[in-house]
């Protein structure tokens, strides 16, 4: 098993500057929409679920739809 390089960001450092880019940049960045389209889904699946609140689901798919934009 190879040896991550120290030297390469991690994915949450990558996750980072995604979000801090897509701050800078609104709307006009590439990420942004996928992130907003996965945070709606998740609220809906949120307010659908007994156990888990609308919010929650917003938080959770958003995180989900950044870090598959980053993973790309």
């Amino acid at each position: 098993m190879a040896r991550p390089n120290p030297e390469e960001p991690t994915l949450f450092e990558r996750s980072i500057e995604e979000a801090k880019a897509m701050g800078r940049q609104g709307m006009d960045h590439p990420s942004t929409r996928p992130v907003l389209t996965g945070g709606v889904v998740g609220a809906i699946a949120g307010a659908i679920l007994p156990v888990v609140s609308w919010p929650v689901g917003l938080f959770a798919g958003a995180v989900v739809a950044l870090v598959m934009q980053v993973k790309r």
